[in-house]
């Protein structure tokens, strides 16, 4: 037997890692939900993604109109006032 985690999206399993089987393979599901790894499964998926970037450090060297001034950055276009 193989134990896969997968997310669901709505419509459909995601296996969180790579499954080594034929496509079309039949499969048999057992489904049980996993305990959620910060306590909170039933968080929006907007504060799920917050606790996910607080793992991240702050970037010092970003500037901070990036957001504002994204052409600029991505494009060259020239700065807007």
């Amino acid at each position: 037997m193989i134990t896969v985690k997968a997310q669901y999206d709505g419509r459909v399993l995601i296996p969180q890692e790579p499954v080594d089987l034929p496509t079309g393979c039949e499969l048999e599901i057992a489904i049980s939900p996993a305990a959620a790894a910060d306590g909170d499964a039933s968080g929006s998926t907007l504060s799920r993604l917050a606790k996910i970037a607080d793992r991240f450090p702050a970037n010092p060297d970003l500037a901070t109109d990036l957001a504002a001034q994204h052409d600029h950055y991505l494009y060259g276009a020239p700065k807007r006032q």
